[in-house]
């Protein structure tokens, strides 16, 4: 995946992102699975990871302007917000790649994918041992679903997607974008569509340097 370096301002840079829990969500629940999605991840070739206490699902006060239903991503953090309405947000843990820390700017998601297959790009494939391609399914580093993100009609090849290395979430790994849990990309996938707005904050534009011991001080988990 080609790393860009699209930087750009943004409105009340260093007001923190984070911030204490004023209420809670139900863990992703049955019925936002699909029958495909029961029948695979029961067959997920991994072990049901134990994600640290600061990076499961929480909601949070949010005190940046962006509108209700956007996206933002906090690379320095490990964190993927969905902007709710009242000054509050949805916030995910999430593991970065170096290609997820090259890039930051304004998208849009242009194309969505349940159970996405992978074809590696040739840069990837100069770095990792991989194949030529990964079909659908638990075994994908894609994982459950993939949010595609555009530029005008432009493809970034920055994603926003699944992961069938769930133990990673909250690191930042060799290569990649941004990684969820299948359970959570599955959530925020039944949230957005096709033209929601994804701000990638550049470093220290976000709620950096990060204190996982504050974040777990301030926040209270949802499992």
């Amino acid at each position: 995946m080609a790393a860009r370096g699209v930087y750009f301002a943004l409105l009340g840079v260093g007001v923190l992102l984070g911030g204490c829990m004023q209420t809670t969500l139900a863990p992703s629940s049955e019925a936002n699975l699909t029958p495909r999605d029961k029948k695979l991840l029961a067959a997920a070739p991994y072990a049901r990871a134990e994600i640290p206490e600061p990076y499961r699902r929480h909601i949070v006060e949010y005190h940046r302007k962006e509108v209700p239903g956007t996206i933002v991503i906090d690379s320095d953090a490990r964190y993927l917000y969905y902007v709710l309405p009242g000054g509050k947000a949805i916030r995910y843990g999430v593991t970065v790649g170096e290609e997820a820390l090259a890039w930051s700017g304004v998208a849009k998601i242009g194309r969505m994918a349940e159970w996405p297959s992978w074809t590696p790009t040739a840069e990837i494939k100069k770095r990792l041992d991989v194949p030529n391609y990964v079909g659908p399914g638990p075994q994908n580093p894609m994982g459950a679903r993939a949010l595609y993100l555009y530029e005008g009609n432009k493809d970034t090849l920055y994603r926003i997607h699944g992961t069938n290395q769930p133990e990673y979430i909250g690191q930042a790994i060799s290569s990649g974008c941004i990684r969820m849990t299948n359970e959570d990309v599955i959530d925020l996938y039944k949230r957005v569509k096709p033209g929601t707005v994804v701000v990638v904050l550049a470093p220290h534009q976000g709620d950096s340097p990060f204190n996982p011991q504050v974040a777990a001080a301030q926040t209270k988990s949802l499992f």
